[in-house]
């Protein structure tokens, strides 16, 4: 096992980022078998229309507006590791869930709908919980110039995360079966939080507690956690990048539930075929993301610069891949699906990892020791615009059909 963090020094290993990546990846693997699997067989296999799952998924995000409090949480008491722990069996458990309730819905619909939005409802406190403490304990102890690309490297082992276990659940998911389902997702959420527990020793010991918390504060004020939050939005860049999350994920957000259910209605895809091909999509985000990580750390001067290059040339390859996903629905049956849907993954990947580049490099620019508040509330952010974004997403879907 290798040595703790220096707490006299803010810096990260690089091997210490791998292993809070595989955090990362470990999340990614429960996430893409709920909101994305999961939605397809709703749709496709079970025929119900897509704005069900797209409210289940909807309930995850929404729920995540609770970034905020659990990053100040963490703040407060100074310490990561509880929450991270705690959030991986929430989200084990909810990914349980939400299969479960899906093998029930053709024979008990009102039970199904009930256990599966339960499970989401998991899904959403364990993400936000997780998620904002791993980016948080990031933003404290990694090096600034390193920032950017620790912020790639660890999303790009989130989307193998995706990738890996779409291709692999897709596999073993045909012939579809409920039996299938639910044993998948058991072991996939199982895996993850073996592996959660793995990694994560040793990284924060006990005694961070004390260098970390909020210093000097008395109890009363260390709860106060709607002054805490006015405090930060006071701050004029974190309100403006706070606006900025909001509107360009809900733009990024509101392709993703669409595109499986497409797959399958438009050009016939098998739920094991559809699955296979959001792995692909992610495999085009992890090049994306590689890609801007590379740059940033050939021209580590030119960092924040790159940063806002690489998030509009994104964000406009995305536009253009979108439209051509369109036009190839609409006149060709034979159309490239795998190369479009490849060529969109590299747009966002490029473009996201961009965008968390920024909030680690944003997240330690104001008042000390508020890493993770501000992590939270760029997370509740982007959060709900995935809410929104997808929800409207399928209500499309069910209007266009």
């Amino acid at each position: 096992m290798i040595s703790a963090i220096d707490h006299g020094s803010p810096s990260l290993s690089w091997w210490h980022i791998v292993r809070l990546g595989l955090i990362q990846t470990c999340l990614g693997g429960i996430v893409v078998l709920t909101t994305s699997t999961l939605n397809r067989i709703m749709v496709v296999e079970l025929a119900l229309a897509a704005s069900i799952p797209g409210f289940l998924v909807t309930i995850h995000h929404v729920v995540q507006l609770a970034r905020p409090r659990i990053g100040y949480g963490s703040d407060v008491g100074g310490r990561r590791t509880p929450w991270i722990i705690s959030g991986m069996l929430i989200l084990g458990l909810g990914g349980v869930l939400a299969a479960l309730g899906t093998t029930l819905v053709p024979a008990h619909y009102w039970l199904g709908l009930s256990v599966s939005a339960l499970g989401f409802f998991a899904i959403g406190v364990g993400t936000g919980a997780t998620g904002t403490s791993l980016l948080a304990l990031l933003a404290k102890h990694v090096a600034p110039a390193r920032k950017p690309a620790a912020a790639a490297l660890v999303w790009f082992m989130m989307i193998i995360g995706f990738a890996v276990t779409a291709g692999v659940a897709g596999h073993f998911l045909d012939p579809y079966s409920p039996e299938r389902l639910l044993a998948v997702t058991s072991t996939v959420s199982a895996l993850a939080i073996i592996v959660t527990l793995a990694v994560i020793r040793g990284i924060e010991p006990a005694e961070c507690a004390d260098n970390n918390a909020i210093p000097n504060q008395p109890t009363a004020e260390k709860g106060a956690f709607a002054a805490a939050l006015a405090e930060v939005w006071r701050d004029n860049q974190a309100r403006i990048f706070t606006i900025f999350v909001f509107v360009s994920m809900l733009a990024y957000s509101a392709q993703d539930l669409i595109l499986e259910p497409f797959a399958g209605l438009v050009f016939g895809r098998t739920p094991g075929e559809s699955t296979q091909l959001a792995g692909l999509q992610h495999g085009g985000v992890l090049l994306g993301m590689a890609a801007m990580a590379t740059s940033t750390l050939l021209y580590k001067s030119r960092g924040a610069a790159l940063l806002r290059l690489w998030i509009r040339g994104g964000c406009l390859l995305s536009a253009v891949a979108l439209f051509l996903l369109c036009w190839g629905g609409l006149t060709s049956p034979t159309w490239p699906l795998e190369a479009n849907v490849f060529l969109l993954g590299t747009a966002n990947g490029g473009f996201a990892v961009a965008a968390i580049g920024t909030m680690m490099v944003l997240a330690s620019a104001g008042q000390q020791k508020r890493e993770g508040i501000r992590m939270g509330l760029w997370g509740a952010a982007q959060a709900i615009a995935f809410a929104l974004g997808g929800f409207l997403g399928t209500v499309a879907v069910d209007v266009t059909r």
